[in-house]
């Protein structure tokens, strides 16, 4: 099992998920934050279950969840989670300049 590791950008994406549904679902929040702890345990177990986003960035991975997209990056012991984004944005622009 490889370590996970949530980068700055990320983070920062993640409280701007959960201010979004403090205002408008705080049920919808909480399913949100259980499925992205389970979805990120299941990373770690089996990082390379996400589809290659190569076009974006080389080495990058992503899966969705909720209508969202968590981009990681697997190391030798590591999953660096590098992104959560709707799958609507600009992707090119997010996570080329990740």
């Amino acid at each position: 099992m490889r370590q996970l590791k949530i980068t700055a950008p990320a983070c920062q994406d993640l409280n701007d998920i959960a201010e979004y549904f403090l205002e408008r679902s705080v049920d919808a929040g909480d399913r949100f934050v259980t499925s992205f702890n389970q979805k990120c345990k299941h990373l770690s177990q089996f990082p390379h279950i996400g589809k290659r986003y190569e076009q974006l960035k080389a080495g990058i991975r992503g899966i969705g969840l909720m209508g969202y997209i968590i981009f990681y990056r697997v190391t030798d012991d590591t999953v660096e989670i590098l992104r959560v984004v709707r799958g609507d944005r600009n992707l090119p622009k997010l996570i080329g300049d990740s």
